[in-house]
């Protein structure tokens, strides 16, 4: 059996290494839970590991799954619509534009906390428009190094500012570190209400361009002989994108690199289909981001640190890698 062509089996054992790695996450952790526990709790019994279950890691869990998915299937589309395998939201500033905006709410209208996925939206696509923007005036398109250098110019701009706001209103967040680097923490069922939404509708229009992203990624000359409206799927699908990490961001803070490593190695194990790759990059992104949240709450416990870090301990390497190969792959062709 050729494994690279068999997504649907790389789906399905995606999903039950995410099932593991959630059963992990709700029994481990400061506390152990024994699974007979973790079951009752699940079940609804009363008892002290009810709370710790219900009210503390299950929030956690399902938000560190939400998160890894929305970022995976954005940095996917992101990737294929600029044809630029190191674009990641996160890189080219979308998670910072979204950060900033939340900033700028928790900080002038702290009681205004249902606005935050909007805000988080508005930021996403502000700070999308300014880098595609910049991109194309300096360098006459949005493929290529330029949209990454510009989005590392722009991303490096947006975090200032939100690092202003956070040393002139030094009470909005409880952990500054957390929110920069992205953590679940303190994440509550409700807050994820109206991001599963998002996401879920991103899907589901993700899944309607996927016969136009697949052509786009053979380039858009190709894309337009074949009759796709190119302006349109990308006007949309960075729409799209900035949703789902608005998505994210509002509730999971500037979490990095997710978009980056799971798109590319999805490409690499089950071929370039988006009709495919969308719904594969969400269910590797939940368990990727699940298991880095559950490595950050054993390595060091009972005390933790923000899941964030572990993935940049895992996506730098990863990026110094990628640049590493095209650097090598241009000189190939020079």
């Amino acid at each position: 059996m050729n494994f690279e062509k068999k997504p649907l089996l790389m789906f399905a054992v995606s999903a039950a290494l995410l099932a593991v790695a959630a059963a992990c996450s709700l029994a481990f952790g400061s506390v152990s839970i024994s699974w007979k526990d973790l079951i009752a709790a699940l079940g609804g019994a009363d008892s002290v590991y009810k709370i710790i279950v219900m009210d503390l890691r299950l929030p956690r869990t399902a938000g560190a799954a939400l998160a890894g998915a929305a970022l995976a299937m954005a940095g996917s589309v992101l990737q294929c619509v600029t044809d630029n395998s190191l674009c990641a939201p996160n890189i080219i500033g979308v998670n910072s534009g979204a950060g900033l905006f939340v900033m700028l709410i928790l900080c002038l209208a702290p009681s205004a906390w249902m606005a935050l996925p909007l805000a988080a939206f508005a930021g996403a696509l502000c700070a999308t428009a300014i880098v595609m923007g910049i991109s194309f005036r300096g360098g006459g398109n949005t493929h290529g190094t330029s949209i990454v250098l510009s989005g590392v110019a722009v991303s490096a701009i947006l975090n200032a500012g939100i690092s202003f706001l956070s040393l002139r209103y030094p009470d909005v967040l409880s952990s500054y570190t957390a929110f920069s680097v992205g953590g679940f923490s303190g994440v509550r069922m409700s807050q994820l209400i109206i991001p599963a939404f998002v996401v879920a509708i991103c899907f589901c229009i993700l899944q309607l361009l996927s016969p136009g992203l697949n052509m786009l990624c053979l380039g858009d000359e190709i894309a337009v002989s074949l009759g796709v409206n190119v302006k349109f799927i990308r006007l949309v699908s960075l729409i799209v994108c900035s949703a789902l990490c608005a998505a994210a961001v509002s509730f999971a803070g500037l979490l990095g690199f997710v978009g980056l490593i799971v798109p590319n190695a999805v490409r690499r194990l089950a071929g370039v289909d988006m009709r495919f790759d969308i719904g594969l990059c969400a269910v590797c992104g939940a368990f990727i981001t699940v298991l880095s949240d559950l490595v950050a709450r054993v390595l060091f416990a009972p005390a933790e640190l923000p899941a964030g870090i572990i993935m940049a301990v895992l996506g730098s390497p990863f990026f110094l890698y990628l640049l590493i190969k095209r650097r090598r792959s241009y000189d190939t062709i020079q």
